[in-house]
């Protein structure tokens, strides 16, 4: 019998499959890891934008993480789009419970869209409950700016701002630099110093779903026991891929072929 590795997503549902709760099983599987969820919102979503948020309550997502530590214990766990207190506050309390490990929080506040996906005190409860429980956080712009309470217009900012909120939350931070543009250089901060990761410039308007897949792929790397540096060099190398294969769905920011390397 062979032994996989397995990884669990906590975050929201995206019905149009290209980021999400979709978008990390996906890429979890293509990473060569099993993936489990623990679903925290529908959303009613497109390539166009979220048209409806409808988020679970407390208790049943509590019962969706119960079932999975007490049966197939995650060797990595990726968190993603939470909208609401209550509900940081059960996954904050659950994962130290079980005492998780590897865990990537996607501090997932605005989507590519430009969307709000999060309510302004659930910003608090996740800066306060969550980010120390991480052991990576990959904010994009936007969200190392909420963050740190700076803002970021340029290298010198990004390596400032990711060591600064490093250091708040005591995480190692993967600072997203390609906000809305096809550069793809990310800045690790881990352990005190800091990594620049330069990925390819793919020119792909279709990035709907790039945070999600990731840090599903970042988590899935960490599952299989790869050290931090070497679990982000492989996920930005699969997130290139998966843009590279230019596929085009949908009207808006579309989504990424996450199978790409997968012959049907």
């Amino acid at each position: 019998m062979s032994t996989m590795k397995t990884a669990l997503s906590i975050a929201g549902s995206d019905s149009s499959g290209g980021a999400g709760i979709q978008a990390d099983i996906k890429s979890m599987m293509a990473n060569g890891v099993y993936a489990m969820t623990a679903i925290t919102s529908l959303t009613a979503q497109n390539t166009t934008g979220v048209t409806d948020i409808f988020d679970v309550t407390p208790q049943f997502l509590s019962a969706q993480i119960d079932a999975v530590f007490t049966d197939i214990f995650p060797d990595a766990v990726k968190i993603g789009m939470v909208s609401d207190s209550s509900l940081i506050e059960v996954i904050a309390e659950r994962l130290t419970y079980y005492k998780a490990h590897n865990i990537v929080v996607d501090p997932v506040m605005v989507a590519t869209s430009g969307a709000k996906l999060i309510k302004d005190d659930a910003i608090n409860t996740l800066k306060c409950r969550l980010l120390n429980l991480a052991t990576v956080i990959t904010p994009n712009i936007p969200e190392a700016e909420l963050l740190s309470g700076m803002p970021v217009n340029n290298e010198a900012d990004i390596e400032k701002a990711a060591a600064m909120i490093g250091e708040m939350y005591n995480c190692s931070v993967l600072l997203k630099g390609g906000h809305n543009i096809s550069t793809a250089n990310d800045y690790l901060w881990h352990e005190g110093a800091g990594t620049w990761y330069y990925g390819e410039r793919i020119h792909n308007t279709n990035t709907h779903g790039t945070g999600c897949t990731l840090s599903s792929a970042i988590a899935a790397n960490l599952a299989k026991g790869y050290p931090l540096n070497d679990a982000v060099k492989y996920a930005k190398e699969y997130i290139s891929g998966a843009l590279g294969a230019m596929l085009d769905l949908g009207h808006g920011s579309g989504p990424m072929n996450h199978g790409f390397a997968i012959k049907g």
